[in-house]
């Protein structure tokens, strides 16, 4: 699984929107600076952000974007799902979606939303406060896991659900 560019992009707006800690807030011009980002990339982020709640942005002479509530309350679930919708690995578990050769026989599908659910819930436990602090070494963690983040979710399947796949 990898993030798009424009989710990617979205979390390091997002951090650096969070780093001026409700200062003065940010131009758009400023943030693509920043970040690195082109300025209309950064439009569009600012748009799709502030629709989902998550920015505030204000136009005219002191305008800007800061984050809608503080750092510690906006998580990467958030953020991608404002982005890219909801976190699904699978496109056969949205209702309208029965495109899959495999449907009518699938005996993993039912599945999937517990699975979605997991990596929903690993990215929500990730607040953009968090990013913003400083990254401590892992100490020889020999699966690079930062201590900022939980460890991976492994949720054993039930003797009935593992008979089923």
């Amino acid at each position: 699984m990898r993030l798009s560019n424009l989710a990617d992009y979205a979390v390091v707006l997002m951090c650096a929107a969070a780093r001026q800690c409700g200062s003065v807030p940010l131009q758009a011009p400023k943030l693509a600076e920043q970040t690195q980002i082109p300025g209309p990339t950064v439009q569009k982020l600012v748009s799709q952000l502030a629709r989902a709640g998550l920015l505030v942005a204000s136009r005219g002479s002191g305008g800007g974007v800061r984050l809608a509530r503080p750092a510690a309350a906006i998580n990467l679930a958030d953020i991608i799902e404002a982005i890219e919708g909801p976190i699904t690995l699978t496109s056969c578990v949205e209702e309208s979606r029965q495109d899959c050769a495999l449907h009518s026989n699938c005996k993993v599908q039912p599945h999937w939303p517990a699975v979605n659910g997991a990596v929903r819930g690993a990215l929500a436990n990730i607040s953009v406060a968090s990013l913003i602090t400083p990254a401590t070494p892992s100490h020889g963690d020999p699966h690079g896991h930062s201590p900022l983040s939980p460890s991976p979710v492994s949720a054993p399947l039930s003797g009935d659900a593992a008979a089923r796949i």
